[in-house]
C-alpha cells in the first residue's frame, strides 16, 4: 500500500524541510515555452572566486553551482520565502509518494518541459522525461567521470552500486542496462527502490548534481572523460550565452522555458510581507539577462557597487565595517536606498590536516598530539575578529546553526590553550632547536604548509595561521593557490592543511557529518580522514531519521573527531548581500544559490 509523502516520513524533524501538503510548488506554471523574462532587465552580479565549469555531475564549488542551478533543473527545489528551508516540487508534479516501509518513492514529472534549443537536437523540441533523470543519476556513478557526488546515492539505490562496479571492471558504463532501483513506470513516472529508508532523499533530489542532463548533449560535447564543463544545456530559466573563463559569464533567458507565477507566502516579518506585496502574481523570471564578473579582491567589489556597476554584491567580513554597523547598513548607504540581506550562512569553515600526509597524518600518538597541539594553539575568535571583522560566529560543533542536528549547547573538548599545546609537543618529542623552531621526534626539521587563496583574504588567513604556529614554535610554509587549483589538489589529498569552507547542499546534519566519512575521500572528505569507529557510526545514522537518537550518535562521532583531531569546526560566517534600490524582492536563501528567477529589477531606475 502506498502512502503520501507525509505519511511515509514520520520524523517530526523533517517538518522544517518539507511542505505540509501535496500542493504543487508555489511557483505555478505559466504558459509552456513562453519565458516572460524582459531582455531589457539586466542584473549585474559578481563572483568572489573563479568558477571551474558547469557539468552538474562534476561541479563542486559554489560559484559554478550558481550557473548550474540557473541552467539545469532538479526534480525538487526550495520555497523562496520559507524559513527554515521547505522542499517543494520543481519539475516534479508533486512531492513523492513514499511506501509505508520508506523504501519506495514514486515521483511523477510535469509534462511539457523542454530542454533549451541546441543544434544537438536537430532543430526539434526535446522534451524532458524521467529517462533523463535516470541517465543523470547513473552518470554520477560513471567511473570515467570520477564524480565527487557519488556519496549522494552510494549504497542506497538497488542495483546502482553493482552497475558502477561492473563499469569499473569493463571500463565502460552501460547506460542502457535497467536496474531495479530506478524503475521507469512510464515516460513521466519514476519509481526509486531503496536498499534501506533514506530520510534525506527528497533533499538530495533537490541538489544540483542530480539535475537532468540530456544524453545527446554528453555524447556530442563530452570530453575524453565524458565531462561537459563548457557547454551546459538544461531545462532551466537561463542559458549560458557567454563565458570567458575566470573573468565573466552571461546568462540570458531560455526562450523555451515554461515560466511561472510568483505565489509564495510571507510570515510575520514586515520585510517578507513587503516582498510578497511587490511580487505576488508576477510571471517569472522577470530578469532577462545576468551579467557576472569575477572579482576576487574585496575592495574592488565594493568600489564597483558604489559606482553602480553592480546590482547585487556580496560584502565579506574584511569590508563589512565600511558598510555595516551592528548588523545594519550605515546611514550613508541606507539613505541611498541600498538594501541589505544578512544571514548566518549554514556553513562551517573548518581547519583540517591531511590524514594521509607523512608529517601531520596518521594515528600514532605523536601525530595525534601534533594535530591536537595545533588545534589548541588556534585562536578562532582572534581570526574572526582580525580577518572577518566579527562577521562570523565560532563553532564547537561541525553542524552549523539553521541545519537539522545543530546543537547550540555542545562544548568541544578542544579549546584555545597554547601553554598546554606546547607542553603536549614537549611530551611527545617535538623539541625546540637553537633556531627557536621544533623538530620532528626523529630530529628532522618540522615544517607544516598552510594553503590559502592568492587574494588578500588568503594572505590574511596565512598570516593568522603563522601566528598560530609561532605560538607553538613550528615553522610554517605558506602555499597560496588559485581557487580551482586548491579544489583540485584537495580532492587528490595533496594539501597538507587548509581552512575549508562548506556551505549546506541541503539542510540536514548528514551533509556535514559526511565530510569526515572515510569512503568520501576524493569527494568531499577534504582531510582524507578514515576513522573506522566514526565510519561505522556514520553508516548507522544513514538508516535513522533526524531526532534524539541520531543526535546521540552524532555526539559520539564528534567526540571521536576530537580524540584524533583531523580537523576542528572553526566558524560560520555572516553573508551580507547588498542590492541596489532598483532590485525588487531579493532575499538571500539559505540553500538556493541563484535566486534571480524569484525576484525582479526596476529597469527605469
Amino acid at each position: 500500500m502506498k502512502s503520501t509523502w507525509l505519511r511515509g516520513l514520520l520524523s517530526s524533524s523533517l517538518s522544517a524541510c518539507f511542505a505540509t501538503s501535496l500542493l504543487l510548488a508555489p511557483l505555478q506554471a505559466a504558459h509552456a515555452g513562453t519565458n516572460p523574462a524582459d531582455p531589457n532587465k539586466v542584473l549585474r552580479f559578481v563572483f568572489v572566486a573563479q568558477e571551474t565549469g558547469f557539468d552538474p555531475a562534476i561541479t563542486r564549488d559554489l560559484y559554478s553551482a550558481i550557473i548550474v542551478q540557473s541552467v539545469f533543473e532538479t526534480l525538487y527545489t526550495y520555497d523562496y520565502m520559507a524559513r527554515p528551508a521547505k522542499l517543494v516540487p520543481l519539475t516534479a508534479a508533486a512531492l513523492p509518494e513514499v511506501s509505508d516501509d520508506g523504501k519506495t518513492y514514486t515521483i511523477r514529472l510535469k509534462k511539457g518541459i523542454y530542454f533549451a534549443d541546441d543544434p544537438v537536437f536537430g532543430g526539434k523540441k526535446r522534451e524532458l522525461t524521467m529517462a533523463d533523470y535516470v541517465y543523470s543519476y547513473k552518470r554520477i556513478f560513471d567511473p570515467k567521470l570520477s564524480s565527487p557526488h557519488t556519496w549522494l546515492f552510494e549504497g542506497k539505490i538497488e542495483g546502482l552500486d553493482e552497475l558502477a562496479a561492473q563499469a569499473k571492471k569493463t571500463g565502460n558504463m552501460d547506460y542502457d542496462t535497467n536496474i531495479p532501483g530506478l524503475e521507469l513506470v512510464d515516460k513521466y513516472t519514476l519509481r526509486i527502490h531503496l536498499k534501506q529508508p533514506d530520510f534525506n532523499l527528497g533533499m538530495i533530489l533537490a541538489h544540483e548534481p542530480t539535475s537532468a542532463v540530456a544524453r545527446e548533449v554528453v555524447d556530442k560535447y563530452g570530453d575524453a572523460q565524458h565531462m561537459v564543463m563548457a557547454h551546459p544545456v538544461g531545462t532551466g530559466p537561463y542559458i549560458l550565452s557567454n563565458w570567458v573563463r575566470g573573468s565573466r559569464m552571461t546568462l540570458t533567458a531560455n526562450p523555451v522555458f515554461r515560466g511561472s507565477i510568483w505565489d509564495f507566502k510571507a510570515g510575520t516579518d514586515p520585510e517578507d510581507q513587503k516582498i510578497v506585496a511587490e511580487l505576488k502574481g508576477k510571471p517569472m523570471p522577470q530578469i532577462g539577462r545576468i551579467e557576472i564578473k569575477v572579482m576576487e579582491e574585496d575592495q574592488s567589489r565594493l568600489l564597483a557597487f558604489q559606482k553602480d556597476e553592480l546590482d547585487l554584491a556580496e560584502i565579506q567580513g574584511p569590508l563589512a565595517p565600511q558598510v555595516i554597523s551592528n548588523g545594519k547598513l550605515k546611514p550613508e548607504f541606507a539613505n541611498k536606498g541600498i538594501q541589505l540581506s544578512r544571514t548566518t550562512d549554514p556553513e562551517i569553515s573548518y581547519p583540517y590536516w591531511n590524514m594521509q600526509d607523512p608529517v601531520v597524518g596518521g594515528f600514532s600518538k605523536e601525530k595525534i598530539a601534533l594535530r591536537r597541539a595545533i588545534a589548541m594553539a588556534y585562536n578562532v575568535r582572534e581570526e574572526i575578529k582580525v580577518v572577518w571583522n566579527d562577521e562570523a560566529i565560532p563553532l564547537d560543533y561541525p553542524i552549523p546553526p539553521g541545519i537539522v542536528g545543530y546543537d547550540p549547547d555542545y562544548k568541544s573538548s578542544i579549546q584555545y590553550d597554547p601553554d598546554v599545546a606546547n607542553a603536549l609537543l614537549d611530551k611527545f618529542g617535538y623539541k625546540i632547536g637553537s633556531d627557536g623552531y621544533r623538530t620532528l621526534p626523529n630530529g628532522k626539521p618540522l615544517i607544516i604548509t598552510y594553503s590559502a587563496y592568492t587574494n588578500s583574504l588568503g594572505q590574511q588567513q596565512s598570516e593568522m595561521w603563522k601566528k598560530t604556529f609561532d605560538r607553538i614554535h613550528i615553522r610554517m610554509g605558506s602555499d597560496l593557490k588559485l581557487f580551482p587549483d586548491i579544489l583540485k589538489a584537495e580532492k587528490e589529498c595533496k594539501l597538507q592543511s587548509r581552512t575549508a569552507p562548506w556551505i549546506a547542499d541541503f539542510p540536514d546534519g548528514d551533509n556535514f557529518m559526511q565530510l569526515f566519512y572515510g569512503p568520501n575521500t576524493h569527494q568531499n572528505n577534504n582531510g582524507c580522514v578514515a576513522i573506522p569507529e566514526y565510519d561505522k557510526l556514520y553508516a548507522q545514522t544513514q538508516r535513522m531519521p533526524a531526532g534524539p537518537e541520531r543526535d546521540a550518535l552524532y555526539h559520539k562521532m564528534v567526540r571521536i573527531l576530537e580524540v584524533y583531531t583531523p580537523s576542528i569546526p572553526g566558524y560560520a560566517r555572516y553573508r551580507n548581500m547588498l542590492a541596489q534600490p532598483r532590485v525588487i524582492g531579493y532575499k538571500k536563501h539559505p540553500i538556493l544559490h541563484a535566486e534571480w528567477m524569484y525576484f525582479d529589477i526596476d529597469k527605469t531606475k
